[in-house]
């Protein structure tokens, strides 16, 4: 069954309920987490998306996360996307959202992060590898790898936020 998503408008108001694969079909705006996670040496967590998912198969990605469902907030959908993913749980922050007109369909896309102790089962299905990356490798391999269309943006923006903290959403501690 296909996932169930709240269309919004270009301010972020829901417009009201629809299947995600509508809303890509469609091209109307909906809500997509992610999370960019960090150690405890603040290296960022790198992952290559699995071959047999339709969306982006095989490429690298910053960011783990996805549609958020209906009535969850960002910082929800990406806790979710945490356990799903990674088999993990953390506590993760919306630092900064923005209109992402990349991929396969236009969608506001709210980036958290969140710092993490351990890994504990990716799920195969969705995770093919994951690697912990220096911001300077990671500047690297974003023009070495093939990584999915808003990896860099992703990366831009959170750098971008990173050093000047009024850009953020709120606080988080």
């Amino acid at each position: 069954m296909d996932e169930l998503v709240e269309r919004v408008d270009a301010q972020d108001r829901v417009l009201g309920v629809v299947s995600r694969r509508e809303a890509v079909r469609e091209g109307w705006l909906h809500r997509v987490a992610s999370v960019v996670c960090r150690d405890g040496q603040g290296r960022f967590l790198v992952h290559r998306r699995a071959e047999q998912l339709s969306r982006f198969p095989g490429h690298y990605e910053l960011g783990v996360g996805g549609a958020a469902g209906v009535g969850e907030s960002y910082e929800e959908a990406a806790a979710r996307e945490l356990s799903e993913e990674l088999g993990t749980s953390a506590t993760v922050c919306l630092r900064f959202k923005f209109l992402n007109r990349g991929g396969l369909s236009p969608h506001w896309l709210g980036v958290c992060d969140a710092v993490l102790s351990e890994i504990v089962a990716p799920d195969p299905g969705e995770v093919a590898w994951h690697g912990w990356l220096t911001e300077s490798e990671l500047q690297r391999t974003l023009q070495q790898w093939t990584f999915t269309l808003d990896s860099q943006e992703i990366f831009d923006r959170y750098l971008a936020c990173r050093a000047d903290p009024a850009l953020s959403q709120k606080r988080c501690s």
